[in-house]
C-alpha cells in the first residue's frame, strides 16, 4: 500500500508530464479532495505541503475545520442548500459549484466585511445529464451578469464534472469548457480559473486548458 508521500508525488509527476506533453509553462493547482476522510489524513497531506482542500458536504466540513490549520484554503465543491450558505459565506474560500442567483445574493449579504470577497466559480452542466448540478452553457451569461455587480463575490471562472459514455464524448465536453473559458478570459478580467479534471483524467483535463484539478482517491486511497 503507497504512502500519501508516494501517492502526492505521482500526481504531480502526472501534473507535470501533462504539461510538457502540452507544451504548458502555467501553474495548474492540486485541490485534494478531502470529503470523507478524517482529519487526520488531511493534516498529514498539509505537512506534506498542500495547502487546498475541497469538501462536499457542509455539515461534515463544520466538524473538522476547526481541528485543522487556519491557513488551509478550503473549497467548497458539493451543492449549497439555502440554509448552508451563511457557513460558506463565513468559512469558505472558494464555491466551485455557484449555479444560481439567489445563493450568490444571500453570500453577497452573509459574507463578513473583513474577509476578501468569495472565489467563485459557475459550475456547468456540460454532459446536460437531468441527475447533474449546475446550469447548461445557454443559462451561463444571464448568471454571470447577474452576480458581476456583487462586491462581495470574486467571479474566477468555470467548474465542471464531464460525464461520458466514452472518450471521444469526453474530448468534446472538455473542449467545450475550454471555448467557454477563453472567451470569458477575453471579456472579465477576473477570470483565471477553469477547475477540470479528477484522479481518472486529469492528463485530458490538462491537454484541454484545466489550471485547477480536484483529486481525491489518487492522493487519500479509497474512501471507507
Amino acid at each position: 500500500m503507497k504512502t500519501k508521500q508516494e501517492n502526492l508525488q505521482t500526481i504531480l509527476n502526472r501534473i507535470e508530464k501533462a504539461k510538457r506533453e502540452n507544451n504548458r509553462e502555467d501553474r495548474i493547482d492540486l485541490i485534494a479532495v478531502s470529503k470523507k476522510f478524517p482529519t487526520q489524513d488531511i493534516q498529514e497531506l498539509y505537512n506534506l505541503g498542500l495547502r487546498s482542500f475541497a469538501e462536499n458536504y457542509i455539515q461534515e466540513w463544520n466538524t473538522k475545520i476547526n481541528q485543522l490549520p487556519s491557513d488551509i484554503i478550503w473549497h467548497v465543491i458539493g451543492s449549497v442548500q439555502s440554509n448552508k450558505t451563511k457557513w460558506v459565506a463565513e468559512n469558505a474560500d472558494w464555491l466551485q459549484t455557484l449555479d444560481r442567483k439567489s445563493v450568490a445574493q444571500r453570500i453577497e449579504v452573509q459574507r463578513p466585511s473583513h474577509k476578501l470577497p468569495l472565489n467563485v466559480c459557475i459550475e456547468v452542466n456540460i454532459s446536460k445529464a437531468k441527475q447533474k448540478s449546475g446550469i447548461v452553457p445557454t443559462q451561463l451569461e444571464n448568471l454571470i451578469e447577474e452576480i458581476i455587480p456583487l462586491k462581495k463575490i470574486c467571479f474566477r471562472g468555470l467548474m465542471c464534472i464531464p460525464e461520458a459514455e466514452d472518450q471521444s464524448q469526453k474530448i468534446e465536453q472538455m473542449q467545450q469548457m475550454q471555448e467557454m473559458f477563453q472567451k470569458l478570459k477575453q471579456m472579465i478580467p477576473t477570470v483565471d480559473t477553469l477547475s477540470m479534471g479528477m484522479s481518472s483524467d486529469l492528463e485530458l483535463a490538462v491537454q484541454y486548458g484545466a489550471n485547477m484539478v480536484r483529486v481525491g482517491t489518487a492522493l487519500f486511497g479509497r474512501r471507507k
